[in-house]
């Protein structure tokens, strides 16, 4: 999706200096508020009274919004700013916000990732790594398939040395329902290349589990 599709589909609002940007598909709108309207008459509830009456219309925007990272490319954004650089030693983003949705309920997700790579000729822009994270948890989501899908991108557009994924995140659908968990912590991790390597794993868990700030 290009930047100027993204344009077209966000909603800006100004107030106070402060400006905020939904992204949604204005067509798509009525259509899911009604959804979400006949789903508020199944539960019981008014969809007619004041508090609620605008509720279909701003949940069918925040849907679309959590979900928008299938508009995004991800290869497309590490290609953005893929540069050429003669450096072989390990590159790692971490502590990357994970906000996602379980897609078996919809119910969230959320946690962080940790990230890194060894270049093989070529890097990208450190913020990037946070954008791939980005385009893919912003979907239907279970957390073993995120972890894949990261790596997975790094590796095919980068072609590095190796590539390492972690991720450690809290399920509200453990925690609000079902098990009903409240401290449970799911971790996930895949692993390419040189990260295979005891050594070399061992350096980037170390890494992501020491607090230098």
């Amino acid at each position: 999706m290009t930047n100027d599709r993204l344009k077209e589909m966000a909603e800006i609002n100004k107030l106070d200096g402060y400006e905020k940007i939904d992204l949604y598909n204005y067509k798509n709108v009525d259509k899911l508020a009604y959804h979400y309207k006949e789903i508020l008459k199944l539960i019981g509830e008014d969809p007619e009274r004041g508090g609620l009456a605008k509720t279909p219309e701003r949940v069918a925007k925040s849907i679309q919004f959590l979900t928008h990272g299938y508009l995004l490319d991800p290869v497309e954004i590490l290609n953005s700013a893929k540069f050429k650089e003669d450096y072989r030693e390990m590159v790692i983003v971490k502590d990357i916000e994970i906000y996602s949705l379980c897609e078996h309920h919809m119910i969230p997700f959320i946690g962080k990732a940790h990230v890194g790579y060894i270049p093989n000729g070529y890097i990208t822009g450190l913020s990037k790594i946070a954008r791939v994270v980005e385009a893919f948890s912003r979907r239907l989501q279970v957390q073993e398939r995120l972890t894949f899908q990261i790596k997975e991108c790094i590796q095919k557009t980068l072609n590095p040395l190796g590539v390492a994924v972690v991720i450690e995140a809290q399920h509200l659908c453990m925690m609000m329902r079902g098990v009903q968990k409240q401290n449970s912590v799911s971790t996930t991790s895949d692993f390419t290349g040189a990260f295979k390597r005891v050594q070399t794993r061992a350096e980037f868990i170390n890494l992501i589990g020491t607090k230098l700030h």
